[in-house]
């Protein structure tokens, strides 16, 4: 667990599961929070919102992977609020062919239904105004989180320290993800970086050092 603090908004990052997914937790407003990605560990996640004193106002999911979801609806029945993800995660997210067996049997989907996140419809919650940008590649419906007036970017799968996420799954796709990572490198070099696994960065060092990304000036 490592706390990260901007301007306005704390972020922690809980490191959970077996593929250690970083499922990270949006301080907002009035001790109110939103949950990006709760993976696993569900009694260390709600321990660790108790503890803080946190009212979840909503659950964000930035792709379907099991590795990423499978805790969430243990958690979503003891802090109620909104799931939402893109609905073309969201139509196989939570059937049997998101099982990776032996570490994650078929998910449970969440009891109340899910919401679309989608990069026409903005999100507000728990004070903070974040806007989905859609990046295929990963999985058909990944999704980034952008707060701009934070300088932050929640990438999950799509983009990593030094990588990117893997097309090599069923719904994948390298050209999709390509497009993905060009959109992303417009984003301003100051911009933080949370992905879904490894270590915060910035979009300006991963220009300069992933090999995802580096493109030249004229074409991104």
């Amino acid at each position: 667990m490592f706390p990260l603090s901007l301007a306005a908004m704390k972020i922690e990052t809980l490191i959970v599961g077996a593929f250690d997914v970083n499922c990270l937790v949006l301080h907002g407003t009035a001790n109110r929070a939103v949950v990006v990605d709760p993976g696993a560990d569900a009694p260390r996640i709600a321990h660790y919102l108790r503890e803080q004193n946190l009212t979840v106002d909503g659950w964000l999911l930035t792709h379907g992977h099991a590795d990423h979801i499978s805790a969430l609806a243990s958690l979503v029945r003891d802090f109620p609020a909104p799931v939402s993800m893109h609905p073309r995660d969201a139509a196989w997210a939570f059937t049997p062919r998101n099982q990776i067996m032996p570490y994650y049997p078929q998910p449970e989907a969440p009891p109340d239904g899910i919401r679309e996140l989608r990069e026409s419809i903005g999100y507000q919650a728990a004070g903070l105004d974040i806007t989905i940008l859609e990046t295929p590649g990963h999985t058909p419906g990944c999704i980034c989180l952008y707060i701009p007036a934070e300088a932050t970017l929640i990438s999950g799968d799509t983009l990593f320290a030094g990588s990117a996420g893997r097309t090599d799954l069923p719904g994948g796709s390298p050209t999709l993800l390509t497009a993905s990572l060009r959109s992303l490198a417009t984003l301003p070099d100051g911009c933080r970086v949370y992905p879904g696994h490894g270590p915060v960065t910035t979009i300006g060092r991963e220009k300069r050092v992933n090999p995802f990304m580096q493109y030249k000036t004229s074409e991104v």
